[in-house]
């Protein structure tokens, strides 16, 4: 493991979160802390993951796209961001991209994207997904 691999680990780990496995096409909820004046309170984000970058590290980040009174809203989040409270996958998706940027000029039922219904999650690590496993 190099240097900057492990200064990223330590970091991630003084951080304390708990980030879910969650890919594009998952539906999620995302708690974000919003201040308005001197008040904090959380607004829930809920849209369908259309990317993931940077990976698991540190600078990780996550496109969030939602439809909200008829017009298409995308939100990007910063995967480690102290403003996030929770992030929960609400359902998987069946994709086979890792960027769905063609869901922006879809409408209606072509912009569905499939339930995943085998989703299984390896035992040891709960990070991997394995398509198939029994368990």
């Amino acid at each position: 493991m190099d240097l900057i691999a492990q200064l990223e680990a330590e970091q991630i780990a003084s951080l304390g979160k708990t980030i879910p496995d969650f890919k594009a096409g998952d539906t999620v909820r995302v708690g974000y802390k919003v201040t308005e004046g001197t008040r904090t309170r959380v607004q829930n984000y809920e849209g369908v993951c259309i990317s993931r970058k940077n990976g698991q590290g540190i600078a990780g980040s996550f496109t969030v796209r939602k439809i909200s009174f008829g017009e298409g809203v995308e939100r990007v989040f910063p995967l480690y961001s102290t403003n996030i409270e929770s992030i929960e996958v609400v359902r998987r998706g069946r994709v086979r991209r890792a960027k769905l940027y063609y869901l922006r000029s879809r409408r209606g039922k072509s912009a569905r994207i499939a339930e995943d219904a085998n989703y299984k999650v390896l035992k040891g690590d709960g990070k991997k997904p394995v398509q198939g496993a029994s368990t």
